[in-house]
């Protein structure tokens, strides 16, 4: 395994490396751009199981994507091996900001950074609540600081 980007070092988790595959490039000759959703996707997936906020789960609270973006910065042609980071920015009432990024496995050429909000609910009602305490608590441990309390 390559060694952790210095790109990515400020990420507090980041997926192990994953090939670029032929059938992801475009027309244009480098990956579409629709696929970088797909890897920031990742990122987000393992990082709120890491935190426990995958699934709905026993208590009915879990997750809902309400934004998400893409800054592209390089164009990524095949062959690549890349990694993809997540990071808490900002934890609000109800909800959680993301930082994504996408980088080199080897070189950490950075070729994309995005964010994305993710809203607690509570299933199946959709019922918006609060961040649960053990949640922050787990991102706060993760992260490796605090957040302060949201208005």
């Amino acid at each position: 395994m390559a060694a952790m980007p210095e790109t990515l070092k400020d990420f507090a988790l980041v997926t192990p490396p994953f090939p670029v595959h032929w059938s992801e490039m475009d027309a244009y000759g480098h990956v579409n751009n629709a696929r970088f959703f797909v890897w920031f996707e990742s990122a987000r997936i393992a990082y709120l199981a890491r935190i426990g906020l995958v699934s709905a789960g026993h208590s009915g609270v879990g997750p809902i994507l309400a934004t998400t973006s893409a800054d592209y910065l390089k164009p990524v042609v095949y062959p690549a091996s890349l990694v993809a980071g997540a990071r808490v920015a900002r934890v609000g009432r109800t909800s959680l900001t993301l930082e994504h990024a996408v980088a080199d496995a080897d070189t950490g050429t950075l070729y994309a950074r995005g964010g994305s909000v993710i809203v607690t609910l509570r299933y199946p009602a959709y019922e918006k609540i609060p961040v649960p305490a053990e949640v922050r608590a787990a991102i706060e441990a993760l992260e490796g600081r605090a957040f302060p309390p949201a208005p």
